[in-house]
């Protein structure tokens, strides 16, 4: 499986919303500025990760984005998804309720497919939005160089 840079940078974008929209939303134009990703991508991004329920906007003269859940409720998995679609790197139709594969019954490789893909959707699911942004503050406030610290 290879994440598109869709899940990369849209990862990125949240984990910086997430830092950052404390009180306030965060402009597109300040997250492209801290993460160096163009605002037209962003829009893009950001408009998948609204229809899917994970960000709001906000109009206006100090508007932006803002989480629409706490970021203790949301995983990898569900920015992932909402940006990438399946995460399962093997589709195999002897897995589906409905069949679709003529061989399913007599398939011993179906097994190995659905415990690489349980296994890719457990790990992206228990990651949290609210670990990453500790993990990042813990690496800025060690950087000798302050300047991305939120503080």
């Amino acid at each position: 499986m290879k994440l598109s840079t869709k899940g990369r940078y849209g990862l990125r974008a949240l984990i910086d919303l997430a830092q950052y929209s404390g009180e306030a939303p965060v402009s597109i134009t300040s997250i492209s500025a801290r993460q160096d990703i163009s605002e037209r991508y962003l829009e893009q991004l950001m408009a998948m990760l609204k229809k899917a329920g994970l960000v709001s906007s906000v109009r206006g003269a100090g508007g932006g984005y803002i989480l629409a859940k706490d970021m203790r409720e949301i995983s990898v998995g569900d920015i992932l998804r909402a940006l990438e679609g399946s995460l399962e790197p093997v589709e195999c139709p002897g897995l589906e309720p409905d069949g679709g594969c003529k061989a399913a019954d007599s398939c011993v490789t179906k097994y190995v497919w659905k415990r690489i893909n349980d296994s890719i959707n457990r790990t992206v699911d228990e990651i949290m939005l609210d670990q990453l942004v500790e993990e990042s503050r813990k690496k800025c406030c060690t950087d000798i160089d302050h300047r991305t610290c939120k503080n």
